[in-house]
């Protein structure tokens, strides 16, 4: 599969039935959630491992990796009904019977992965939403794929979080991410923003 093929195969998948706004539930593009899985699928860290999408909403990411070769994906959703649609996309692209459908919030998942990939919430209701999901990621994994809004503010958090969870940023790609109006604050049909697309690798002493 060609990596426009796969966005274009992401961008089919059904998007959320009643967004929360409280949660930020956006859709992630299929573009770039094609990016990232290309970018983790290209070193090595998706085909024939175990991988985790935390805060997986409807499943975007996660459906991804499987259609890439994980040996397991393991979707970790809080919302009930987000987590229903994801498994309803899993079953249409073929790769329900190599997910698990966790529903908790990330804190409490506690099994240990080779890589997770996520689109932490940004932070736009609640500032540093996406601190939970990098503490946990940064827990159960060795290697992390992570979107994050493309600001200097938000860059110096995310580093300084890495280095002090013991990982160093590899890779940080940005890109457009478009989010469509579908709350009564949104003043334009579509927003775009600019987005950073990070690779954390776990870093190893030697003693």
């Amino acid at each position: 599969m060609r990596k426009r093929q796969l966005a274009m195969l992401l961008s089919r998948l059904e998007g959320f039935k009643e967004p929360k706004a409280e949660l930020e539930q956006y859709r992630t593009p299929g573009n770039v959630a094609a990016e990232l899985l290309w970018l983790a699928a290209s070193h090595g860290d998706i085909e024939g491992k175990l991988v985790a999408d935390l805060g997986a909403g409807t499943g975007v990411l996660g459906i991804g990796a499987a259609v890439l070769g994980a040996r397991k994906v393991y979707a970790v959703e809080k919302d009930r009904e987000a987590l229903r649609r994801a498994e309803e996309n899993a079953e249409r692209a073929g790769v329900r019977e190599r997910m698990e459908f966790f529903e908790g919030d990330v804190s409490d998942f506690g099994l240990r992965v080779d890589t997770v990939v996520m689109n932490p919430p940004f932070g736009s209701q609640r500032p540093h939403a996406d601190r939970p999901f990098l503490m946990k990621a940064f827990e159960i994994a060795g290697v992390v794929y992570s979107i994050h809004l493309a600001k200097e503010g938000v860059r110096e958090f995310v580093e300084k979080f890495a280095a002090e969870g013991g990982f160093r940023i590899t890779h940080r790609v940005e890109l457009p991410f478009e989010i469509p109006a579908q709350f009564p604050f949104h003043r334009k049909r579509i927003e775009r923003v600019r987005v950073d697309v990070y690779r954390f690798q776990r870093e190893r002493f030697e003693c």
